[in-house]
């Protein structure tokens, strides 16, 4: 089987010009390695004039814990990897027996892989570099109506309830006893943590 993708002449412009994207379904959690996989497998066999790209759409999130922003990674589409390839000959079965590939995403079930359109394809790659080019987002970890205590600033070390939460400021207001008295106070989300 290899013998036979191994000897395949080299792509004319006019096939390296039919590459379209397709959507690999893969298992849930496991793309990096599916990627990593397909990857190994293309440069193995020098297909890499079939398969030009890997990709997995992300996006960088910041998530509070225990009172530090943690950066990380979250997939777009959990449990698709998409892929630049003219799937020519045998290259759609290398892929589907690659570990941890489900299959190709198509019209019907085990049927011939679908391409995907130039506006989806351009929709996708458009929101990937746009995230790459920003900082990321925090995401909001409260809930209204949750202790929290003050980590930072002049209320260091007060414990309240949350009031209410402000997405695009990034901000929440809580109210803290003071002297006997709620006073609400408006904290980032950087400067409290869950109680």
């Amino acid at each position: 089987m290899t013998e036979k993708v191994k000897n395949k002449k080299e792509l004319t412009p006019q096939q390296q010009a039919e590459k379209k994207w397709y959507v690999v379904r893969a298992i849930s959690g496991q793309e990096k390695k599916v990627k990593q996989y397909i990857e190994v497998e293309i440069n193995r066999l020098k297909l890499n004039d079939y398969v030009s790209q890997v990709l997995i759409p992300t996006e960088k999130i910041f998530q509070i814990r225990n009172g530090k922003k943690v950066a990380k990674e979250r997939s777009f589409y959990p449990g698709y990897v998409l892929i630049e390839a003219v799937l020519a000959g045998e290259i759609s079965h290398i892929i589907k027996n690659i570990t941890g590939v489900i299959g190709f995403l198509g019209e019907t079930k085990g049927g011939d892989p679908v391409p995907m359109r130039t506006s989806e394809v351009n929709r996708i790659l458009g929101k990937v570099d746009e995230l790459a080019e920003s900082e990321g987002t925090i995401t909001n970890p409260f809930v209204v109506g949750e202790n929290v205590k003050v980590i930072n600033g002049p209320f260091n070390g007060f414990t309240g309830v949350i009031e209410e939460i402000n997405e695009e400021k990034k901000k929440i207001k809580v109210s803290v006893k003071i002297f006997g008295r709620k006073t609400p106070v408006e904290l980032g989300f950087g400067e409290v943590e869950r109680e």
